[in-house]
């Protein structure tokens, strides 16, 4: 008796609580589908750098469009038809289906695109809702980003002394200072044994330069075999790096990285090239780097994104996301505003415009500065780029779901 008065009564209060309608989210969204997708170049597009700067857009019938970068032509208009017919507000489900509906899990150039493409969507359901990306995430934790420059952050550029760029960029307002690894003319003679001496006498000049306070860090672009990165890590360690990056090859990261870690005392970072969260976790969750060098839409956009960076708040490692185009830039801090670990952005734009972008990232005084526009914040100008493809059709639909309606590998 008392067990049929109770279902009774939670059937009465139900309607009460709201819990036979939508939650507030669901109802300010509104019913939407997608219905094309097309893909533009931007002028100066490097053809041979695989980061690509293409970008996309995700229009839909109620007359939001979203914006992403990333990707090439064809495994941008692959990854496409997935989205054509769907919700573009169910971005965890697009990005799965997306992932898991060919045959060979998606490489790294494939997980560019299909974070250009999520990116697009978060833009989306910003613009909806009417918020920043950063508050859908849970709000900003910081008052900016701060960033390092490349070579200098554009201030007197290669004419000046390694030691003059290092403190102009600390004038300029940067956080650091970077360097390369003893950089030489593209295509000439590389020797690592030799470079690890000029290292060491770069990372002298770089101190004096940023000053006792200040802080510089060095690319070492995975040149090193491990021997000569033990050493020239351990040669820099008096002159205190913020961080060293890619001391070792990728394919050797996950096995020399953890030995190296136990060699020298410098911060460690890895990762500009990685893809996922999978290439990641296990340095990360070893604590064997400082910091990650994960980055948009490289990942797989900000779906991802923000998965790799729970695991890294988990373990206390920070984020250095790579240099990436600036629509993606513009992403990154919308993303690394709430993350409340250490964050630190490689920028190489100095603030200048960009003419198909009208309003992108907002920088000043060597930082990177979030703001309350819906979505991303971008907006485009199409008519500067050039159109090369557009998607309307539904593409590859070989997947299977759970009796949820989860979606399961096909």
């Amino acid at each position: 008796m008392f067990r049929r008065t109770f279902l009774k009564s939670l059937a009465a209060a139900a309607p009460a609580a709201g819990l036979l309608r939508p939650t507030r989210a669901e109802a300010a969204l509104p019913q939407a589908k997608i219905t094309k997708v097309t893909i533009w170049e931007p002028p100066n597009l490097n053809q041979l750098f695989n980061q690509s700067t293409m970008v996309v857009t995700v229009e839909t019938d109620i007359g939001i469009t979203g914006v992403g970068e990333g990707g090439a032509k064809d495994t941008l208009e692959q990854c496409a038809g997935t989205l054509i017919g769907k919700n573009p507000f169910r971005i965890e489900a697009i990005w799965q289906e997306m992932y898991i509906a060919w045959f060979y899990p998606p490489g790294r150039e494939k997980i560019h695109a299909l974070g250009a493409l999520d990116m697009a969507l978060w833009d989306i359901k910003g613009k909806a809702l009417k918020l920043p990306v950063h508050e859908l995430l849970g709000g900003t934790v910081r008052d900016h980003c701060e960033c390092y420059a490349t070579g200098g952050g554009g201030a007197g550029g290669r004419n000046l002394s390694l030691r003059e760029r290092a403190a102009a960029t600390m004038e300029a307002g940067y956080r650091a200072f970077r360097m390369g690894a003893g950089d030489t003319q593209t295509g000439g003679t590389f020797n690592t044994h030799e470079r690890v001496r000029k290292v060491a006498a770069d990372a002298k000049e770089a101190r004096l330069g940023v000053g006792p306070n200040g802080d510089w860090c060095i690319d070492i672009h995975q040149r090193f075999d491990y021997s000569d990165s033990v050493r020239a890590c351990r040669l820099m360690e008096e002159y205190e790096p913020y961080f060293v990056e890619d001391p070792v090859r990728d394919e050797h990261a996950h096995q020399d990285i953890p030995k190296l870690r136990q060699m020298t005392t410098v911060p460690l970072t890895h990762g500009e090239e990685w893809g996922q969260r999978y290439d990641f976790n296990r340095l990360v969750e070893n604590h064997d780097i400082d910091y990650i060098r994960a980055t948009l839409p490289n990942v797989g956009g900000i779906t991802e994104m923000m998965k790799i960076a729970a695991i890294c708040e988990t373990h206390a490692v920070g984020i250095i996301p790579h240099f990436t185009g600036p629509i993606s830039t513009a992403a990154l801090v919308n993303c690394l505003s709430t993350f409340p670990g250490p964050v630190i952005m490689e920028y190489n734009y100095g603030g200048r415009k960009i003419d198909y972008l009208p309003e992108c990232l907002d920088f000043a005084k060597g930082k990177a500065l979030r703001n309350d526009r819906p979505g991303l914040g971008v907006t485009l100008e199409p008519k500067l780029l050039k159109k090369i493809s557009e998607i309307t059709q539904v593409g590859r639909k070989n997947v299977f779901v759970r009796p949820d309606g989860s979606l399961t590998h096909w």
